[in-house]
């Protein structure tokens, strides 16, 4: 191997272990982003019920569940990636709540603490049924928001063709733009370039973010078409804006 070849190959290895550790640090950043917006959707909901909603308790969540679903039954029965899209939500609904409550067993601990005690009961039985009264409702609403958590993860997973589309329309018009800039002696910016390239993942999460968090029901498609074309015009404006030399 001569001195050359061993000198590109040296440089290209810490680029492509960066480019390894961006990709799984942007999958982990995502990941986080969807617990935590699990979490703001429960707290958002128990807030409801306190100050908002408080007639309504956990039947509140409920409808939410069964409205979103019945979205999917009657304006969005069919996708690119399913047949049936009302099957697929509520498959996805099932597993989490399987996982997140059943197999943890925080089911069976609520079934136990909403029977009434024995009369020869412990205190530490007494105790948890007294719990229950006090919080029960917060607990069946946190069961509910999180089966509508799973249903909007399955509803945005079959969004990413409107989203791969959008991105690919960006590319192709932020590319003719960028070659009618340069062959008609238009000024560049890089300044452009980098906050415009700087906003492409952030207009991607923020309809997870926000979408999964929203305390109201919402139509599937005011989520995704208007943040699908805010990703595909930010792309758009990177492609148009791009530089050969930075």
């Amino acid at each position: 191997m001569s001195v050359q070849q061993a000198a590109v190959r040296q440089a290209s290895a810490p680029a492509t272990r960066s480019e390894k550790r961006g990709l799984a640090g942007s999958l982990f950043r995502l990941l986080l982003w969807i617990v935590g917006s699990l979490v703001v959707s429960i707290l958002v909901e128990w807030v409801g019920m306190t100050w908002w909603w408080p007639e309504q308790g956990a039947r509140h969540a409920r409808d939410m569940l069964e409205a979103e679903i019945g979205y999917l039954a009657s304006g969005v029965r069919t996708s690119l990636v399913v047949e049936d899209t009302q099957a697929y939500a509520r498959t996805f609904a099932d597993a989490g709540y399987e996982w997140l409550w059943r197999r943890t067993g925080l089911e069976a601990l609520a079934d136990s603490a909403a029977r009434p005690p024995a009369p020869d009961a412990g205190t530490f039985r007494r105790w948890a049924h007294r719990l229950w009264r006090a919080v029960g409702e917060y607990v069946v609403a946190a069961s509910h928001i999180t089966q509508l958590f799973f249903v909007r993860i399955a509803v945005l997973s079959l969004s990413m063709p409107a989203f791969l589309l959008a991105a690919f329309m960006g590319l192709l018009d932020g590319a003719v733009q960028r070659d009618l800039r340069r062959w008609g002696g238009g000024r560049e910016s890089s300044f452009v370039y980098h906050h415009a390239r700087r906003l492409i993942w952030p207009a991607f999460i923020a309809a997870w973010v926000i979408y999964l968090s929203m305390p109201v029901s919402v139509h599937p498609s005011l989520v995704v078409i208007p943040f699908a074309a805010a990703t595909g015009l930010v792309i758009a404006v990177t492609v148009a804006s791009f530089k050969k030399y930075l």
